[in-house]
């Protein structure tokens, strides 16, 4: 009956007001609710769309989040301690009503999206990064809004904190590692909240889903976590210690930014009443030293103290190194006095880095290891200072960039603009075209049109059959243009590259004014493709040349016959033909709706049929070329990814599974093509050897 229960509600708040979208500016895949939460509990909580938890890289299946929330402490009037709660230790994930989830929203309330790309269906001139996420929500309802059912143990009342919340992130590939988590908390109740407290707490845990699922069992990888703590970045992080090895080697970072109240920037660096705490504990332990907090006295005092201020704190860090099931936070605070209608606004960052590569084991946690965390981390406290370059709170001379008189945060230098770009495939061939957009992009920071030139990069063959789970780091740069004659880059100029006159494609509104060539390239197989533009830099302003990002522009391209229209080019045909059992291009082990056989030289629109030599109609699949990820196999779901795929229009795949999902026997088949467009018809066999 609880469990009736518990669905009934949670599908009521799935309608009311909880939502949630994914981030995919950057290289984190990171499930954001309008709660002010991360994570989907691996799927355990009510995840509506089946997004990822917190991926990095995108695509790698390397998941860093259970899940996460706020956390608000205060003392009312000076006396009675109230602690909200956004998440808390629980193994089955978010759920509103359960004790340590008291975040709520008013019913219909949603997760706005927007954007500062001119591009992009939420582009808003209010944005402030590539994606945001807007949404407010709240601690006041005691009762489940749209229900009767009361949130439990809810121990001293709410402190009436109305919180609203925006995320940040960017496509740029020098700062897609990182989200920014911005709380504006205000007291709207009729007390005085004293010596408050605010932190985010996170369950991580950094494991690779593809090698070890969630169904495999706590023991596989919730006790596999080491932590610890950077005091100087205000950085506190968790990593496989013992789990997936060679398959995980990545942090989670979790960082405060900064803070401000009345006006005035608080941090530590300018106030050293002003305080960040590290705190990390065992998952439900309530008896050791680094035991669960079970009610809102033990959390408050997790709030205003951590393990850093301890004096054994060199020791812990050893301990925290130990893999174990851990959650950690990081809080802040004191503010002192926070009236009825003020506000305090509390800004963290989500932080994701490989690990750099020293030659020690993985779980060594070196300080060579955390070199990319580091990095990351300083682009991510870069981002919010914005014009703060010297981060004192102070708007000194030369840092107004906007001539507004007041620090404009979430200001980042910006590479040009991603070239508009077209791929036209080919038998062994890449054709590249694109526009000349990204030369009159000018840069936020120094005002200037500092484009430099142009690069493209490739995988290596057959980079999807290894172990890769960054495709972006399989890249390899191939070719590279740049402006002649001042000492920047190749100094090799654009003639090489540049059409005799611009052209345009049907039914695209670009005009393209550059052409290259990839060739020769093997039919059939994955190649990742990206173009990207890079300015000179700004030496006086202490900035490195910067590029646009790879990931936003990458193409996974799959060369081949192009549509054979009325067939001119011949009769269709397949490949590899014999196919033998576990082909070159099918990685190790792969399941068997994910094998891959190519029918090429195929019409723009055609129905194709497959018969065993008795004549039996095996299986039937139309084709349309203009439907470049539709294809009759999981392989382009699992090993590539849909979103950014394109397929020679004359080629589609079948995974050699009949109508009725049975693995087809070796032998010889025929098949038959019929133009949609013609009613023509073409024949062929090909052969099964397993």
């Amino acid at each position: 009956m609880r469990w009736v229960l518990w669905l009934l509600v949670a599908g009521a708040f799935a309608q009311g007001f909880y939502d949630e979208k994914l981030t995919t500016a950057g290289n984190i895949r990171m499930t954001i609710n309008n709660l002010g939460m991360i994570g989907n509990a691996f799927k355990g909580s009510y995840n509506v769309l089946n997004y990822p938890s917190c991926e990095y890289p995108a695509g790698s299946g390397v998941e860093h989040v259970f899940d996460g929330g706020l956390w608000i402490g205060a003392k009312v009037n000076g006396t009675t301690i109230v602690v909200s709660t956004g998440a808390i230790d629980d193994p089955s994930g978010y759920s509103t009503g359960k004790a340590g989830f008291e975040f709520t929203a008013e019913l219909g309330s949603k997760l706005i999206e927007r954007s500062t790309l001119l591009e992009s269906p939420f582009y808003d001139p209010k944005a402030v990064s590539h994606q945001d996420f807007v949404a407010d929500f709240t601690d006041r309802y005691t009762i489940i809004p749209g229900t009767n059912i009361p949130i439990d143990e809810i121990e001293n009342g709410p402190l009436y904190a109305d919180v609203h919340f925006e995320s940040y992130c960017w496509n740029y590939s020098f700062a897609d590692f990182f989200v920014i988590l911005n709380f504006t908390i205000t007291n709207n109740s009729n007390n005085l909240w004293q010596d408050v407290y605010v932190g985010y707490w996170v369950d991580a845990v950094v494991r690779n889903v593809n090698i070890t699922p969630a169904g495999s069992g706590g023991s596989a990888f919730y006790n596999k976590g080491g932590n610890g703590y950077i005091d100087s970045l205000y950085l506190a992080y968790e990593f496989d210690a013992a789990g997936d090895v060679g398959f995980t080697d990545s942090y989670f970072g979790l960082k405060f930014l900064g803070a401000e109240f009345k006006g005035k920037w608080y941090h530590p660096k300018v106030d050293t009443g002003f305080h960040v705490y590290f705190n990390s504990w065992t998952f439900r332990d309530f008896q050791s030293v680094y035991r669960t907090p079970a009610n809102d006295y033990e959390r408050y005092q997790k709030l205003k103290s951590g393990l850093n201020t301890l004096p054994n704190w060199q020791s812990i860090q050893t301990q925290l190194k130990a893999p174990l099931n851990r959650s950690i936070m990081v809080s802040v605070g004191p503010f002192k006095q926070v009236l009825p209608g003020e506000s305090v606004n509390v800004v963290f960052a989500v932080i994701c880095a490989k690990k750099y590569d020293d030659g020690q084991p993985t779980a060594a946690d070196t300080y060579e290891q955390k070199k990319n965390l580091i990095r990351h981390a300083s682009w991510a406290q870069a981002a919010y200072n914005g014009e703060d370059k010297n981060e004192n709170g102070i708007l000194d001379p030369g840092e107004d960039i906007d001539k507004d008189g007041k620090i404009t945060r979430y200001i980042l230098p910006a590479p040009p603009d991603i070239p508009y770009t077209k791929y036209i495939l080919e038998n062994n061939r890449i054709h590249i075209y694109w526009s000349n957009n990204a030369e009159f992009s000018i840069d936020p920071i120094s005002r200037k049109k500092d484009f430099e030139g142009y690069r493209i990069y490739k995988t290596r063959l057959g980079f999807d059959v290894t172990s890769v789970q960054d495709v972006l780091d399989a890249l390899e740069p191939i070719a590279q243009f740049d402006k002649p004659g001042n000492g920047i880059g190749y100094d090799n100029g654009f003639d090489k590259i540049r059409l005799p006159q611009p052209i345009k494609f049907e039914g695209d509104t670009h005009t393209y004014y550059y052409h290259y060539v990839i060739e020769p390239v093997q039919d059939g197989w994955q190649h990742a493709v990206v173009l990207t533009a890079f300015d000179s830099g700004d030496p006086a302003n202490n900035l490195e040349s910067l590029e646009s990002s790879r990931l936003t522009n990458l193409k996974r391209l799959f060369p081949g016959t192009p549509p054979n229209v009325g067939f001119r080019n011949g009769d269709p045909y397949v490949y590899p033909n014999p196919y033998y059992d576990g082909a070159a291009w099918e990685r190790q082990g792969i399941a068997e709706e994910e094998r891959k056989i190519i029918f090429a030289n195929l019409p723009p629109n055609c129905e194709v049929r497959i018969y065993n030599l008795a004549g039996d109609l095996i299986y039937t699949f139309e084709h349309h070329a203009q439907d470049h990820a539709q294809q009759d196999t999981e392989w382009f779901n699992t090993h590539a990814d849909p979103q950014q795929t394109q397929i020679a229009g004359g080629e589609h795949a079948w995974n050699l599974l009949s109508k009725h999902q049975q693995i087809i026997a070796r032998g010889i088949y025929l098949f038959v093509v019929k133009d949609l467009d013609t009613g023509q018809t073409r024949t062929g066999k090909f052969v099964i050897i397993r």
